[in-house]
């Protein structure tokens, strides 16, 4: 593996979701840069920025542990670059804001409190809080922040049309592809029920792909339904694989749902949809259950994602380190490895940088053998190559 951060743009990416970076006053994001908007449970906090390599990345800027951190912005001779300890490391793209967040929708709403670009992707969170930050006492996941972000930094209240104008503007300003939804607990498993008319509106509207990540609903042949509204690709945050971190870091998933049935949820969708995906955060839990819940996601056909635990300000957890760098690479060579073993369509979708996360292709750069998966490696590019023509084929036939 390429140990330089100059040299290694995954490597980077990586370093820096565990340091972050302090910006220089050189810089003038404000003119610059989109926005930093906390919004959904908190994870995209940060910079949004493109890497050398193309990697798109959402670097910590406003939290506690950034104040060590050896890495420093710079604005130089009119671009952007990121300086170690003083030593050039690279040049990068600061992501400029999109002319669609000032604009506003028919309701009067600014649609950069509807949705908003990590990466290349619109997110969207269309319900209201999350039911395990109204308890009393509150059993949310102590690092998720999604309690502190709705109705501040985005609306309280989205209607479909205020989505799908949302979505059309984001598709003609930027050229997204994908939408991805996500909500919080509701008692009485409501989620599904509140996003199925924004899907079916974006579906039939704009074509584009939609993915869907909320708890597992209880009812699996929910998820039938869902596939048949026509969502790509759901995803199931179970966080954490150590029983005892689970329970101590998301009280509120422990109680009311339990690890199994997220574990069955994703067993079950993994057969029904393109892709599915099990979510778990890295750096709470002994990295050997790390490495096993990546192990038992791609056995059941799932595709890992895996977020650097980001102690947000504001959560239960914002005192909290996070990894080390040296820690956290053995589990993102592993996700690539584990992915390729088990011949997961990774990458497939056209256009989808996420800035929040690792990809597992972007794994590819922690191998110690780059050419080991090369046979894997060129099935999947026909994969990848076939889906993405079926989706332009679509896109051109709704015109």
């Amino acid at each position: 593996m390429e140990t330089s951060v100059q040299k290694n743009p995954a490597l980077l990416k990586l370093d820096l979701y565990c340091r972050g970076i302090q910006i220089d006053a050189s810089c003038t994001l404000a003119d610059d840069g989109r926005p930093m908007l906390r919004t959904r449970a908190g994870l995209g906090s940060g910079l949004e920025v493109v890497l050398p390599g193309g990697l798109y990345t959402n670097i910590p800027v406003e939290e506690k542990f950034v104040a060590a951190t050896p890495y420093r912005l710079h604005k130089e001779r009119g671009g952007y670059v990121i300086r170690r300890d003083g030593e050039f490391v690279g040049a990068v793209t600061i992501l400029p804001e999109p002319a669609f967040y000032q604009q506003k929708t028919s309701s009067g709403k600014r649609m950069s409190a509807i949705g908003v670009l990590q990466g290349t992707y619109l997110g969207v969170y269309p319900g209201k809080v999350c039911h395990y930050w109204e308890e009393t006492p509150k059993v949310n996941c102590q690092f998720c922040s999604v309690g502190l972000n709705l109705g501040t930094k985005e609306a309280h209240e989205k209607t479909v049309e205020d989505v799908v104008e949302t979505a059309l503007a984001a598709r003609r300003d930027v050229g997204i592809t994908f939408v991805h939804f996500n909500t919080g607990y509701y008692e009485g498993d409501t989620y599904l029920d509140g996003l199925e008319p924004y899907i079916e509106a974006i579906k039939q509207r704009t074509g584009l792909l939609v993915g869907v990540q909320t708890p597992p609903h209880p009812d699996f042949k929910r998820y039938d339904r869902l596939r048949k509204l026509g969502v790509n690709n759901v995803s199931f945050c179970f966080e954490l694989w150590n029983k005892e971190c689970f329970e101590k870091y998301c009280p509120g998933k422990a109680s009311h749902v339990g690890q199994k049935r997220y574990l069955d949820a994703i067993e079950y969708c993994a057969k029904v949809f393109d892709t599915a995906n099990g979510e778990i955060v890295a750096g709470l839990e002994p990295v050997e259950d790390t490495l096993r819940a990546i192990d038992w996601i791609t056995s059941a056909g799932a595709i890992p994602t895996v977020c650097v635990f980001r102690p947000l300000l504001g959560t239960v957890a914002e005192d909290l380190p996070p990894p080390k760098t040296e820690d956290m690479i053995p589990v993102f060579r592993r996700l690539y490895e584990a992915c390729m073993e088990h011949a997961l369509p990774v990458g497939i979708a056209p256009n989808v940088k996420v800035s929040i996360v690792l990809l597992p292709e972007e794994c590819r750069y922690f191998l110690d053998d780059p050419d080991k998966y090369c046979w894997q490696e060129a099935k999947l590019w026909f994969v990848r190559k076939a889906f993405r023509a079926y989706f332009r084929a679509q896109l051109a036939l709704r015109g």
